[in-house]
């Protein structure tokens, strides 16, 4: 039976960016026995420069792409809450469907993009990050928040940590060198979003950027967050 420590929830935009800033991290929790589950806000249908590819098409396709990517890393369950790409509104709907999922997995830990980076960062990364921050403290743990769950038998609930990826200032160094290669097998089955080029390049461009956030912790090979303790 897995332990309500052992339980996280990856809060994510896009296909593909819980894979992008923490797949090392997920492989490496799911070996130690935790239960990983993901949250896709958006169906992905922007990302595509092909002159011949539809949003309708490009969907289909990005939910496939990253339903292989969480197989690889051993992911429980994943949901995509379907909201188009370039449309995440902080909005009490968009709000309440993450309250709804923190009370029925019951996380202890949420990962989640940071609301917060300077310039260029994609709308859709600030607005899940400051809607999940808002989700975790006050409105998942406050009974009287989204009373509708409550009829549904859905209860409040405490996350104790939030992991922040994407931080210009991380305080929180995860040793990757075990699970590196899981990161770059789930990177490969996002096809659509890699070029050839990029996918021949692949391996070395994560292992450049991941020893470069290592080394402020002396680490080899690390992904890096800003981790907050969420105070009750």
């Amino acid at each position: 039976m897995t332990r309500p420590e052992d339980i996280v929830m990856v809060v994510t935009a896009h296909p593909d960016d819980s894979e992008f800033s923490a797949a090392g991290t997920i492989a490496k929790w799911v070996a130690e026995g935790k239960e990983v589950y993901y949250l896709i806000c958006t169906n992905g249908d922007k990302g595509s420069s092909d002159p011949d590819m539809t949003s309708e098409r490009l969907a289909v396709i990005r939910e496939r792409e990253q339903r292989c990517a969480a197989a690889v890393l051993g992911v429980k369950d994943v949901v995509f809450l379907g909201y188009p790409d370039g449309g995440l509104e902080d909005t009490p709907e968009f709000r309440g469907k993450i309250v709804r999922y923190i009370r029925t997995w019951h996380p202890h830990t949420i990962i989640t993009s940071d609301p917060y980076r300077k310039y260029l960062w994609h709308r859709d990364h600030r607005t899940v990050g400051r809607v999940a921050l808002d989700a975790v403290f006050p409105y998942a743990r406050d009974r009287l928040s989204y009373p509708e769950h409550e009829k549904e038998g859905l209860q409040p609930h405490k996350v104790r940590e939030v992991y922040i990826s994407g931080s210009e200032e991380p305080n929180t160094f995860m040793d990757i060198a075990e699970t590196f290669y899981k990161k770059v097998e789930a990177l490969r089955c996002h096809r659509s979003q890699l070029s050839e080029r990029f996918l021949e390049g692949l391996e070395e461009r994560l292992k450049e950027r991941a020893a470069n956030l290592g080394k402020p912790a002396g680490i080899a090979l690390a992904e890096a967050f800003y981790k907050i303790e969420v105070p009750y």
